[in-house]
């Protein structure tokens, strides 16, 4: 008679039993890290072809014809795009001027006051994005109408701003959240007076906060085209907006290289607020 097995009776399995063979999660890992690599850079790559090529039919696999025949075209003063993207710049600074003069004293006092409703006004801010933008951008545009900011830089800017201050009053108010009372009731015990205590002691403090959220909001409005068409169209005419017109045409080579162009004041941009502010400080922002 066969006596019963009980599961505690039989040897323990070893976990290398399991283990897939070094050759093989080598392949497995390169593998996976050439497709998110194919994903992150694939476009990129595609796009950087396409900004010295002159000819490329279907079905070749790479152009047929290379060179900067295009550039020349772009750089044209007649072409507009050196015009666009100064345009872009300026609206850009703009925004993240007016932003930060809003989200400072709106992130301090969301932070430091015992205000009523503090999770509604935060919500307030979030509210044009949880909508589409293109109906939001639309409708902002019947009302600038109205107003006369149609067809005007101001207009552009208060439409990216009001994109920017998501992010500008939410980073601000996490930053002022983290800066100690003590050393502003120190300044205030020696007889500092609020405004100066601010100034002197949270504003230094919350400096690389503020100044990432100034990324965010320069990058925001650097970016941004369905705010500018609706509002912009046809006075302003910003460095995406001719990118879309040139993509809507057909003409890939424009198309990239003016991507290619508004990418550089970004890294310009970041590259110069890198010098102020470390990943620490950015890892601490929103805690």
């Amino acid at each position: 008679m066969n006596q019963p097995v009980s599961l505690s009776s039989l040897p323990p399995l070893h976990p290398r039993a399991f283990r897939m063979p070094a050759a093989v999660g080598g392949i497995v890992r390169g593998l996976l890290i050439g497709l998110l690599a194919v994903a992150i850079f694939g476009p990129l790559l595609n796009m950087l072809i396409w900004t010295v090529t002159e000819a490329w039919y279907f079905p070749a696999k790479l152009p047929v014809r290379w060179g900067f025949a295009f550039w020349t075209k772009v750089f044209r003063p007649e072409a507009g795009a050196m015009q666009a993207l100064w345009t872009s710049l300026v609206i850009a600074v703009l925004t993240v001027l007016l932003s930060l003069a809003i989200a400072i004293p709106a992130g301090y006092a969301l932070s430091k006051r015992d205000l009523p409703l503090r999770s509604l006004f935060l919500l307030f801010f979030l509210l044009p994005q949880a909508f589409p933008t293109i109906a939001v951008h639309l409708n902002i545009a019947r009302i600038f109408y109205g107003l006369g900011l149609t067809g005007t830089i101001a207009g552009v800017m208060l439409v990216h701003a009001i994109q920017g201050l998501v992010f500008a009053v939410w980073i601000a108010s996490a930053t002022f959240a983290a800066i100690g009372s003590e050393q502003v009731e120190a300044a205030r015990n020696l007889g500092a007076s609020p405004l100066r205590a601010f100034l002197t002691i949270s504003l230094p403090l919350a400096a690389p906060g503020l100044m990432a959220s100034a990324i965010f909001v320069f990058l925001i409005s650097l970016d941004e085209f369905s705010g500018t068409f609706f509002v912009g169209v046809p006075n302003v005419r910003t460095l995406p907006l001719t990118m879309l017109n040139a993509a809507l045409e057909g003409n890939y080579q424009i198309a990239s290289i003016t991507a290619l162009l508004l990418l550089v004041p970004s890294v310009l941009f970041m590259l110069f607020v890198e010098r102020f502010l470390k990943a620490d400080v950015l890892s601490g922002v929103g805690k």
